[in-house]
């Protein structure tokens, strides 16, 4: 008897043993770094490394244009800040009131709506209507914020002061080119920028009380003076005056940082914007130049992690993500949240600022995995059986114990799991960790709901990886 329980219980244990190691992780990966639309920075950059012009790269990205004239020296009006005291020095002159330029002065809002202007030494020289203009023969500035080019407008706007740089349009540029651009890069890919920050510059209106332009990503970063180089001001200079246009018109020229390899139409980004012409999608094939770390990205999440930001968008447990509506690239318009109860909808971009990506360019895949266990026989049963014949009936499930035993430690082991989403048919790979690194041991084709069911060759460490996305790595005895 001693010998019938030892056997039933190593089978009892290997039968029932839970299913240790079970992981499943959630994968973003995706390209490109801004919203998709018109031209990508690096890709100019790599446009000219390989020998294209600025017009070759402006007419590219922004399809159908034209490169025409404008006034270069047309004023354009820059937000700088909204305080409750503005200050200045290098001016000559505010309004009519002469002023040193080697002075600091400030500017207080009154409560009538008028502007009082204070000299260094603290006295009042006078009281002004808003907008106050202040002028010099040189660049003024702004403490905190840095040295412009052009006039300083100040008004009075709920109880603060409203400082606004009135610039002409090529000094504005200059001021923006090697902000948006790394000085060192290429010339050609310094004019197409220039064109396109002129173009947006005269195309773009913010709507504001006496200015059209922020001086950050909210229309395009400028820097004033200080972000004036040699190399980028003789892009500006070598493109005076030029814009995109489309049909005859200036065309809004959206620029951004990286595209993945494919640019995107405006409605497919921005849901509910009337396709334009010349902002279609197109190949980006230089886009990886450089070492653009943008050009591809990836993020590994927990299943609860990637639940948790999600929030209310999961009903019942998650199973992934899937994409309902691709752009002319791989950036997503619409795609589902499949849970256990349902599946809720979301666009491309609320599931970029939920993630917190770097573009709508991505895709989700879940991978689960677990180490299979042998299947088990039906366990011996004595179900009421007379006391005489318990002795034949224990001998029975000792033999066939012991013969489970020995299918078990035959029988090689397993993995199984899912892959979302994945069609039915598709193929993945599974591969195997070694001194070298993983290496691919053979196919798995996916069944229904992207299941998988493999018997391994050995015990060891394997992983299973879908479309470049590697699953959770499983140790299997």
């Amino acid at each position: 008897m001693r010998g019938l329980a030892i056997w039933f219980s190593v089978a009892v244990t290997l039968l029932s043993a839970p299913a240790a190691g079970a992981t499943t992780i959630f994968y973003i990966s995706g390209g490109g770094y801004g919203h998709g639309i018109g031209m990508s920075q690096y890709g100019a950059y790599g446009y000219a490394l390989h020998g294209k012009d600025y017009r070759f790269i402006l007419a590219h990205y922004y399809q159908g244009t034209t490169l025409q004239r404008t006034n270069p020296a047309q004023t354009v009006r820059v937000l700088l800040d909204t305080t409750g005291t503005a200050s200045f020095s290098g001016a000559t002159a505010a309004g009519r009131q002469r002023l040193a330029p080697a002075g600091t002065y400030s500017v207080h809002p009154l409560a009538d709506g008028m502007l009082a202007v204070y000299g260094p030494s603290g006295k009042q020289l006078g009281r002004f209507a808003s907008p106050l203009t202040v002028t010099g023969k040189g660049p003024l500035s702004v403490p905190g914020h840095g040295r412009y080019r052009g006039a300083l407008e100040f008004r009075a706007v709920g109880g603060a002061v409203q400082t606004v740089n009135a610039v002409g349009l090529d000094d504005y540029v200059r001021g923006v080119v090697s902000a948006e651009m790394p000085a060192g890069w290429s010339m050609d890919a310094l004019k197409a920028q220039a064109v396109a920050a002129r173009t947006y510059a005269i195309t773009s209106n913010v709507g504001g009380n006496g200015f059209q332009l922020y001086p950050d990503t909210r229309s395009q970063v400028y820097g004033g003076v200080s972000a004036e180089t040699p190399s980028t001001d003789a892009a500006v200079a070598a493109t005076r005056g030029q814009i995109v246009a489309s049909r005859g018109a200036p065309a809004t020229t959206f620029f951004f940082s990286s595209s993945g390899g494919y640019t995107e139409d405006v409605q497919n980004v921005w849901l509910g914007s009337s396709p334009e012409p010349w902002l279609r999608g197109v190949p980006d094939p230089y886009d990886g130049v450089a070492s653009n770390p943008y050009h591809r990205w990836a993020y590994r999440l927990t299943m609860a992690g990637a639940a948790a930001k999600l929030g209310a968008l999961v009903k019942g447990h998650l199973i992934g993500v899937r994409v309902t509506k691709h752009g002319v690239s791989p950036r997503v318009v619409r795609a589902e949240v499949v849970g256990t109860g349902g599946s809720s909808s979301v666009t491309g971009p609320q599931l970029q600022s939920t993630f917190g990506l770097p573009s709508t360019y991505m895709m989700f895949t879940a991978i689960s995995s677990t180490p299979t266990l042998p299947s088990s026989p039906g366990a011996p049963s004595t179900g009421g059986a007379p006391a005489a014949s318990l002795r034949m009936v224990l001998r029975a499930a000792l033999a066939e114990a012991e013969a489970a035993v020995a299918r078990i430690l035959k029988q090689p082991p397993g993995l199984h799991g899912t892959v979302f989403p994945a069609p039915k048919g598709a193929l993945a790979l599974l591969e195997v960790s070694t001194r070298k690194g993983w290496r691919i041991i053979r196919y798995v084709r996916l069944g229904a709901g992207g299941r998988y069911s493999i018997r391994l060759p050995d015990g060891g460490r394997y992983r299973i990886v879908y479309h470049v996305v590697p699953g959770p790595a499983i140790s299997v005895r």
